[in-house]
């Protein structure tokens, strides 16, 4: 029998997906759609308002990743039949894989890399999004943070790898 500590860095059934891809050129303001984004090593993603501050290597928030997955769930919580990736104002949509289990642990899209840092959870304007309920409507389903550890060039259907 495994331990807890065993299927926590144990390998995923299968590899993710990138779904969608976003960055918000201005702090407060809608995300722009791409097809592709270039990370910047401790940074964050090009074109992305975080790109504004100094590099560093400890940041913990330097793009943020939601599951692909959860976005029925979400719109079904709201009473609505879908909701746009971009208004959960977070970056990357992974499909396929369990973005929580990428959480601590290196992995790779296309050529960058990443250190997953920790639970992205929603923030205040969800409420201000979706209205009353908004907040709860996404808790639990955040995603999660990391920091840039390698830059390179993500697109959509690249894949998501864990790095040994």
């Amino acid at each position: 029998m495994k331990t807890i500590r065993e299927l926590l860095t144990s390998p995923q059934a299968r590899n993710g997906s990138v779904e969608w891809i976003g960055v918000r050129p201005e702090r407060r303001r809608d995300l722009v759609e791409l097809d592709s984004v270039r990370t910047i090593e401790s940074v964050g993603l090009e074109g992305d308002h975080r790109m504004n501050r100094k590099p560093d290597s400890n940041g913990k928030r330097h793009v943020t990743f939601f599951q692909w997955e959860h976005l029925p769930a979400i719109a079904s919580y709201l009473g609505l039949d879908h909701i746009a990736p971009g208004v959960l104002r977070r970056n990357i949509g992974i499909s396929g894989v369990n973005l929580l289990s990428l959480n601590g642990r290196k992995f790779s899209i296309g050529d960058a890399r990443f250190e997953g840092t920790g639970q992205c959870h929603p923030c205040s304007r969800m409420q201000e999004i979706f209205g009353e309920g908004g907040y709860n409507a996404v808790r639990g389903h955040g995603g999660i943070t990391a920091r840039v550890l390698c830059e390179g060039e993500i697109r959509i259907g690249d894949e998501v790898l864990l790095v040994k």
